[in-house]
């Protein structure tokens, strides 16, 4: 038999051999690089169009739960768009993870409030959920849930991840397969207190049972406030606490794990018409939208209006933000500059990663190229 001491070498060199291996099998996760894919750009812009070497994690935009059952019904042609999402980007090198979302702007809230208000309805989304990812070979799923209204909605999110995170666990671990992600997009702010009754997300819960949450910071300003021109993703903004640098503050503030937070910034941009064109700063009166589907344009056409309409391009140091003026057309955005200044204000404050909406809107991927250089940790 061994002596003590021998007994006690050999336990730590096992010890260390497993933590070892473990390491190996699962290495310190790496900055989230991630960009949304909204499902109706299959036909202008299919995945194999995705340059994989400037993301981590692509989402698919959208899929939404039966209104009464809260299964998903995949049809033939939504299955067929599925397999050919996954594979493809699985099959790109680099490959990519891939997670479907759920939800989304359009949906709205009460689908998802009605769901998560029992203990059989939360089952049977959380059942399906786990089907679908499976089935079609997602590495996960984020929930856009837009948002809930309440502080009774907010008990039930809660209450949803917790029981989410355990059968991911039971169905990881009876199949012997590697734990499906979960993610969520969230309002910039950790409460709300711009509009309805004022209610808090559930931190502990989301520090608890999810990955990583994303952080919707832009829409701040857009068509449905045509009086004045708007930073629609502000870092910073000191007339107002509509701003991405306060809801981060407040996410932080309430206990939320900065390994779990996910700047988001817009491929996109907001347009206004001015009332005088030559009173065109931020914050300038307004009369309407501008050019665009509602006052809104990717990043891809507004390169494109701006060169055609040889417009004015000024970079704004207070909001870290872009905007072009053409006559009385007023584009705001975020070019290259600004997301590179926000970047690196992320990697100070120590946050895990930066997502787009949406992958599609990006021109000769100038944006998404900048991002990934400007993300200067791994």
């Amino acid at each position: 038999m061994a002596s003590p001491k021998t007994y006690i070498m050999l336990c730590c060199i096992i010890f260390c051999l497993a933590l070892s291996s473990c390491v190996m099998a699962h290495p310190p996760s790496k900055g989230v690089k991630g960009a949304y894919y909204p499902s109706w750009a299959f036909s202008t812009f299919p995945p194999s169009s995705i340059d994989t070497s400037l993301f981590t994690h692509i989402y698919y935009a959208f899929l939404v739960p039966n209104n009464t059952t809260f299964k998903f019904d995949i049809d033939d042609e939504t299955s067929t768009l599925l397999f050919k999402f996954t594979s493809t980007l699985r099959s790109k090198r680099p490959s990519v993870k891939t997670l479907f979302s759920i939800g989304g702007g359009g949906e709205g809230p009460a689908r998802f409030s009605r769901m998560a208000s029992t203990s059989a309805t939360r089952l049977s989304f959380i059942k399906s959920s786990i089907e679908v990812a499976r089935k079609y070979e997602f590495d996960g799923f984020d929930l856009d849930w837009e948002f809930p209204q309440n502080k009774k909605d907010m008990e039930y999110f809660a209450i949803l991840l917790d029981e989410w995170r355990v059968e991911v666990k039971k169905e990881s671990w009876t199949t012997k397969r590697p734990q499906l992600l979960i993610t969520a997009a969230v309002y910039f702010s950790v409460d709300f207190f711009l509009w309805g009754e004022f209610r808090s997300y559930p931190v502990p819960s989301i520090n608890k049972n999810l990955d990583w949450i994303n952080l919707m910071f832009y829409d701040y300003h857009g068509s449905w406030d045509t009086s004045a021109t708007g930073a629609q993703a502000a870092l910073f903004d000191t007339k107002s606490n509509v701003s991405t640098s306060y809801g981060l503050s407040t996410w932080i503030k309430a206990g939320a794990l900065r390994s779990k937070l996910i700047m988001g910034l817009p491929l996109y941009g907001r347009t206004w018409k001015l009332k005088d064109p030559n009173v065109d700063g931020i914050g300038a009166p307004a009369v309407g939208v501008g050019p665009g589907d509602e006052g809104t344009l990717t990043y891809r056409e507004i390169e494109k209006f701006n060169e055609d309409n040889n417009a004015k391009v000024v970079y704004d140091s207070a909001t870290v933000s872009a905007y072009s003026v053409a006559g009385t057309s007023w584009i705001g955005f975020d070019d290259t500059k600004s997301v590179a200044r926000k970047l690196a204000y992320a990697q100070a404050q120590r946050l895990r990663g930066y997502f787009f909406w949406a992958v599609a809107g990006d021109k000769d991927w100038k944006i998404s190229r900048t991002a990934k250089q400007s993300w200067i940790i791994s």
